[in-house]
């Protein structure tokens, strides 16, 4: 047993001999029974980062683990579900439920694959390439959960789905990690869709790991504060942004001790220190200094 999830050490991925960096030098550690949201721009290398740990892409530099071993041996355990949701269009949705049990025996959870499926109404006759993308994106999931995986790695679940459909399928997933204990990372580029669902982050940007750790701990490490610009003095602190409207200063930072209540400190949301980060990529990024799994 482990209790970490995920694990990254000088991580890095280059495509082709001359290609650039996808990802490069990213540490992190993801405990066991998180829900993580993996934030960050289009192309900032979050899917580059969710093939790695599902071991369908081999990592240039450094390492990644997955539940204590390679991303290759923890293959049976572990639920992925790409963005373009691969799946047979020639099967119908009931032979595709099929051949996720063949391909998990001992494991197949055909209750919860057939409750995912049947809440979005869809006929188990129908062929795979007959469905929108929103139900295709439901009949991967049901793949995914009904495998019951220890970690489940989802690169922009929600993209295909409707309001409803999202908030639904939010909450089954939400459930999955409540009742079995099971870790979920799911990649977006929507700071709101997650807001409310997850625990830890990871903000990758750039193709470097710019935040990574409990979400409410990285929160209580940066304040906002708005002071007069000629009597705020920054420099002992670190700056993620700062502007000067006028004879005001509005900054985000990571205090470096007690701050002046004449500055107004408050608490940012979570969108504010993710826009904040991804605006100011020179800004130091906050990251565990190791990423190894702590002695048992």
């Amino acid at each position: 047993m482990t209790d970490t999830a995920m694990a990254a050490t000088a991580l890095g991925k280059r495509f082709g001999r001359r290609g650039g960096w996808a990802l490069r030098d990213c540490s992190f550690r993801l405990p066991t029974g998180r829900v993580c949201a993996v934030v960050g721009p289009n192309g900032a290398g979050k899917s580059t980062l969710l093939a790695l740990a599902a071991g369908l892409l081999v990592p240039s530099e450094g390492t990644v683990t997955v539940l204590g071993t390679d991303p290759a041996s923890a293959r049976a355990r572990v639920g992925y579900v790409a963005q373009a949701k691969p799946l047979y269009p020639q099967l119908t949705v009931a032979e595709t439920l099929r051949v996720g049990a063949d391909l998990n025996p001992g494991r197949w959870d055909a209750g919860t694959a057939e409750r995912i499926v049947s809440a979005g109404d869809l006929d188990p006759k129908t062929k795979i390439r007959a469905l929108s993308g929103g139900q295709r994106t439901r009949v991967a999931l049901a793949l995914a959960l009904g495998k019951r995986p220890e970690l489940l790695l989802l690169d922009e679940p929600m993209a295909d789905l409707d309001p409803l459909a999202r908030h639904e399928l939010m909450g089954t997933l939400m459930a999955q990690a409540a009742q079995h204990g099971t870790t979920i990372v799911m990649s977006s580029h929507v700071v709101a869709e997650l807001e409310d669902s997850c625990d830890h982050l990871l903000l990758v940007g750039g193709g470097r790991i710019r935040l990574a750790g409990e979400i409410d701990a990285l929160l209580d490490a940066h304040a906002r504060v708005s002071a007069p610009s000629e009597s705020a003095d920054l420099t002992p602190h670190t700056v993620v942004e700062h502007r000067v409207t006028g004879r005001q200063l509005t900054a985000l930072l990571r205090p470096a001790g007690p701050l002046d209540d004449a500055w107004r400190p408050t608490r940012p949301t979570l969108e504010e220190l993710v826009l904040a980060h991804l605006r100011n990529p020179q800004a130091a990024p906050l990251v565990p200094a190791t990423p190894e799994e702590p002695a048992a």
